[in-house]
């Protein structure tokens, strides 16, 4: 059964607008141009061949979209059948990218209908094969740019981090390529412990504690965002899109498969904000999470477990 879509606990941001989500969805096995036809008869709009940048369906009822073959070298027009040659070979492992303009949260129900679709006319995900590394990137804007609004959402997604991929049910092991990493645990340490009280503390402890953008939560979007200047002096921003978003990237497109939708994984994000948006539980998480630290030997698999019972003593239930 589908999941139904949970609502964001905070769903404007400090000027009282919603709250919107651009979200971006890689999938196999279709021809770009046939994505955006598709799109065309779920959302509306009309699809537009975009030279050197894959397609564009304009008009749509989620706004615009872009679809393309995530990867530069297949647009050469010096060698245009080598080009083609490439394409076709590309197809088999490099993703089509569908890219949202930021839409409200209550539309993500609609795109999973054009998802689902898709996935009728053939459209694959991470599980058909080992090379694939298909994934789905949230980008909810955020409640506002102080410490206040960033701190416990960074801080629950760190505590949370290790339960939200034990019940993703994300299989390493059949990995060819590479997966995001989880936060460094003298990160988390120090999100538990506190102290931070400025954002220029956070920006520091992360820049030096996990200066890449290879998490699934990367701040560095953010982080560019609120304070381009002091980012700039520990990460080289080319390939940095500065925006007040978090950036929450999820290993697995399971398009194909019948139980999947973006609901599904929207939830995840959902949780996390749930958890921020609760002191009480945010704090018995970060109490167990220095306890279980202090032990003399610590595994992941036993903190997920310990921050399953946290959740559910708490009356917050946990995404499957």
């Amino acid at each position: 059964m589908k999941s139904e879509l949970d609502p964001l606990p905070t769903p404007t941001n400090a000027e009282g607008t919603a709250r919107r989500v651009g979200v971006e969805i890689e999938l196999g096995a279709l021809e770009e141009g046939r994505v955006a036809d598709i799109l065309c008869e779920t959302l509306g709009g009309e699809a537009e061949k975009v030279h050197g940048k894959g397609w564009k369906v304009k008009g749509s009822s989620l706004g615009d979209l872009q679809v393309y073959l995530d990867s530069r070298y297949l647009d050469d027009d010096d060698n245009r059948r080598l080009a083609q040659v490439l394409r076709e070979v590309a197809r088999n492992v490099v993703p089509v990218e569908i890219v949202t303009d930021p839409i409200l949260p209550d539309q993500i129900a609609e795109f999973d209908e054009a998802l689902d679709r898709l996935a009728a006319e053939g459209a694959t995900g991470t599980a058909a094969g080992v090379f694939l590394g298909f994934g789905v990137h949230f980008n909810p804007e955020v409640t506002g740019s102080e410490l206040s609004d960033i701190l416990p959402v960074v801080t629950a997604f760190a505590l949370l981090e290790d339960h939200l991929r034990l019940i993703a049910g994300i299989d390493l092991a059949r990995r060819a390529l590479p997966f995001v990493d989880p936060y460094p645990r003298n990160l988390v340490d120090a999100l538990a412990r506190g102290g931070l009280t400025s954002l220029e503390d956070l920006i520091d402890v992360y820049l030096k504690l996990a200066p890449s953008r290879n998490y699934a939560l990367d701040m560095l979007c953010l982080f560019a965002h609120l304070d381009r200047r002091r980012v700039s002096r520990s990460i080289d921003l080319t390939s940095i899109s500065p925006r007040p978003t978090y950036h929450f990237r999820l290993p697995d497109c399971r398009i194909d498969e019948p139980d999947w939708s973006l609901a599904l994984e929207w939830n995840r994000w959902v949780l996390v904000e749930r958890v921020a948006n609760d002191p009480l539980l945010l704090n018995r998480l970060k109490r167990a999470w220095l306890e279980h630290r202090a032990a003399l030997t610590t595994v992941r698999g036993d903190w997920a477990e310990r921050s399953r019972e946290i959740l559910l003593n708490g009356n917050v239930l946990c995404a499957r």
